[in-house]
């Protein structure tokens, strides 16, 4: 069950602020996306912790393949 699951085929719009962590979902069950609600658990993946430098919107990956880990780098523009 480590099969990441492609939500959306492109990314969240999320504002965030600076100095807050947010638990980024890595494996694509959680019922709160793009936010992890601990559904991954014994998928053997985890939440990735995003801290925010600045106040700003910035894009989550929704299909869940992102090498940039929670940050969209476009993968999802590649994907059948």
């Amino acid at each position: 069950m480590t099969e990441k699951i492609c939500v959306q085929k492109k990314p969240y719009a999320v504002e965030v602020e600076a100095g807050n962590t947010y638990y980024f979902c890595s494996c694509g069950r959680s019922q709160t996306q793009p936010f992890c609600d601990g559904t991954h658990k014994g998928s053997g993946l985890k939440s990735i912790h995003y801290v925010a430098a600045e106040t700003k919107t910035v894009f989550f990956c929704g299909c869940k393949q992102s090498k940039l880990g929670a940050l969209c780098d476009g993968t999802h523009k590649t994907l059948s």
